[in-house]
């Protein structure tokens, strides 16, 4: 069974930890309420929907703790998952810098206020997939070793990729949230790299899960329903 170096643990705890603060850290504002309201939402959604998953999945934490090591990853997604954790790292430091060049873009407050529902939407839609999939892994590969198998409750029954369309929600909505128009840049690039890894895992599950073909013609759409 691989293990985790601390190199990587540490990695893992800053971007889980850190990463949210980067807005206020960078932009040197400790008094930008709408930055700690993220800071505080990503930390704590993070923690309550894995003790969650956990208490449901015993296995989960460990299976996604050793996402960045097991030997059968899909080579591209050895790429993509990175990219796509760059992503979510890269905007918060974006409106950090630029509420420290140019300050507040303010958005009016009931467009601040749908952007913080969506938010919430998204982190609630991921983490009931987390709790819903005892195989929704950090990286794309069939875990075999683990009884792998289509999971077709819960969100799944609406979309097939549900963790990956909270996480959408959520990106979408934050350039607003945080007063930080040039943070759509990144967000152009998270929605690209997201797309196309949804793209590949789904015919990767499609090819090598069984099940998962006749899945996919009983739900229809990857992220929206409707759309694709």
């Amino acid at each position: 069974m691989p293990k985790i170096s601390p190199l990587q643990m540490t990695l893992m705890l800053v971007v889980i930890f850190l990463v949210p603060f980067l807005p206020l850290v960078i932009s040197g504002r400790w008094g930008w309420w709408e930055a700690w309201t993220y800071a505080l939402i990503s930390i704590l959604g993070f923690i309550i929907s894995r003790l969650l998953a956990a208490r449901r999945h015993p296995d989960i934490i460990a299976e996604r703790g050793r996402s960045l090591v097991h030997a059968n990853t899909k080579s591209w997604d050895r790429i993509l998952s990175p990219l796509v954790g760059l992503g979510a790292s890269f905007l918060p430091l974006i409106a950090g810098l630029e509420m420290r060049i140019q300050g507040l873009a303010e958005f009016s407050l009931p467009l601040k206020l749908a952007a913080l529902l969506l938010i919430l939407a998204g982190y609630i839609f991921s983490s009931y997939a987390l709790i819903t999939n005892r195989f929704f892994s950090g990286v794309v590969r069939i875990q075999s070793e683990r009884g792998h198998h289509v999971v077709s409750t819960g969100p799944y029954r609406w979309v097939r990729h549900p963790g990956y369309a909270g996480s959408l929600l959520v990106f979408l909505a934050l350039p607003v949230w945080l007063d930080s128009p040039w943070s759509f840049l990144m967000v152009a690039v998270f929605l690209a790299a997201i797309i196309l890894r949804t793209h590949l895992e789904d015919q990767t599950l499609q090819a090598e899960l069984p099940g998962y073909a006749e899945y996919a013609q009983k739900v229809r759409y990857r992220l929206l329903p409707g759309v694709w």
